[in-house]
């Protein structure tokens, strides 16, 4: 499958509270002084129950060549969350997924790289399934591993510096990484 390097990509921009209040594109928006954002996580399974952890490429702007969750993203303006997770789901690892489940719909970290760039988002936390191999896009990924849940709590338990800051975060409230999910009011 042929990769084309995404070019012009908006993120929307929240308020405190979590509101839309407008957009603006991502290169811009990632930097030392990062406004609030929308983005999403998603971590995906096998039919076997192993979850897909993937290794940022070695361009990455920010974490470049940590392990994280299957993989991330941003919602565009006007574009549904589902969607935005399909979308991302064939353009960095050539997967498409079943049974999407919104499993913390209200995670939010900030979060500041080794070069000082910080990740300032609300950011919705899905799993999923699929049932095809990843063909990973090298602008994106370097490498995967399918991975048994307990095995990736544990090695994310042992060496927390070997992973994304949102996946340590993520790992500490979902219940299939050892954490508990927050109660919902």
């Amino acid at each position: 499958m042929m990769h084309l390097q995404e070019t012009v990509e908006r993120v929307v921009l929240l308020d405190a509270a979590g509101a839309a209040i407008g957009t603006d594109l991502k290169a811009r928006v990632h930097t030392m002084d990062t406004p609030l954002h929308l983005a999403f996580s998603c971590h995906v399974f096998d039919a076997d129950g192993n979850v897909l952890v993937t290794r940022r490429a070695l361009g990455k702007s920010t974490w470049p060549g940590v392990w994280t969750n299957s993989f991330c993203g941003h919602p565009g303006p006007d574009e549904q969350s589902i969607a935005s997770v399909h979308r991302r789901a064939e353009y960095e690892l050539g997967i498409d997924l079943v049974d999407i489940q919104l499993e913390l719909p209200d995670f939010r970290y900030r979060a500041v790289d080794a070069s000082g760039i910080v990740e300032n988002e609300v950011c919705p936390v899905y799993v999923a399934v699929t049932h095809r191999d990843a063909a990973p896009n090298p602008l994106e990924v370097m490498d995967t591993r399918w991975v048994h849940p307990t095995l990736l709590a544990e090695s994310i338990a042992a060496t927390p510096w070997a992973f994304s800051p949102w996946l340590v975060l993520q790992a500490a409230q979902l219940e299939f990484l050892g954490g508990t999910r927050p109660v919902r009011q």
